[in-house]
């Protein structure tokens, strides 16, 4: 990881209650195990991308079932590396921009919440042209279940990753992330929940045939902090909640991935995760433990 350096958010603090009344977190999350992720920065790797054997090496394994965690989880920095330097995949990259993000995941719920809390520290920023002036920082998380959304159950977050979506190269502006034959009514989406530290605002959506920011019912507060180069962000979401929100259930997993849209980025700019399993109150990637 390169050398960390304080921007011009340093010492700032950003906070947000979303909901009418913040639930109280664990009392103590040391006591909470942490996960440690790495999340690369994937320049042009959309879904279709990663089923193109003539491109992708790993399809033909990907047909068989592997996940990309199970190939790929060893070699995330190396690949970022690669990307974001130009060497495959990125036909634009950006002079300075961070290969990979190392973040620690923790997960706890006391039968009505889901807490989920993300620590990682603050890249040295590129110098590139602000893309999301509004926001330094926003971090998002999907979940699925069911394995309903095609190669969720394997590849986390890339089933909403297309080819013609937004800041691809050639799509259009208007096109928004999307999964394959997409359905709230037969339970085909991710739900979403994202933290924009610029606008101090939390977003409960969905995506099915379109990205929906708004309209979920399960959030109910997420609040994130800089200190010392080093960014945390808590969400708590009831396990239940309505239309766009997947019904989280003690005993079961479900397909998780998460984003950081680093140094003031939108769209594909982002670094993300591969794809790993949420479990509540049973043994997975990331475990939410009842406490």
């Amino acid at each position: 990881m390169k050398k960390i350096m304080m921007t011009s958010l340093a010492g700032a603090i950003f906070t947000l209650t979303a909901g009418s009344a913040l639930a109280a977190a664990p009392a103590d999350w040391s006591k909470v195990p942490a996960t440690s992720i790495s999340l690369l920065y994937p320049g042009v790797s959309p879904i279709e991308w990663i089923t193109k054997g003539t491109e992708h090496g790993g399809a033909r394994v990907l047909r068989k079932g592997e996940t990309c965690a199970g190939c790929h989880s060893e070699e995330v920095g190396d690949m970022g590396q690669l990307i974001a330097s130009g060497g495959k995949i990125e036909p634009s990259p950006i002079p300075g921009k961070a290969p990979f993000i190392d973040a620690k995941v923790q997960a706890a719920n006391d039968g009505e919440n889901l807490y989920l809390r993300f620590v990682w520290k603050q890249p040295a920023a590129s110098g590139a042209p602000q893309m999301d002036e509004n926001n330094p920082v926003k971090i998002a998380y999907m979940l699925e279940a069911g394995d309903k959304v095609e190669l969720a159950g394997q590849s986390g977050c890339w089933g909403s990753c297309h080819g013609d979506a937004r800041t691809m190269p050639g799509a259009a502006d208007t096109k928004t992330k999307y999964v394959k034959g997409g359905s709230l009514a037969d339970g085909v989406f991710y739900d979403l929940n994202q933290w924009r530290s610029g606008e101090n605002k939390a977003y409960d959506g969905y995506v099915a045939t379109e990205r929906v920011m708004e309209g979920g019912q399960a959030l109910v507060s997420a609040d994130g902090k800089l200190t010392d180069g080093v960014w945390t962000v808590e969400f708590t979401r009831k396990l239940r909640g309505g239309e766009g929100d997947v019904a989280l259930e003690s005993g079961k997993t479900y397909n998780f991935g998460f984003a950081i849209h680093d140094d003031s980025s939108i769209g594909r700019f982002h670094h993300v995760s591969l794809g790993y399993k949420l479990g509540i109150d049973t043994e997975a990637d990331i475990t939410a433990l009842k406490q």
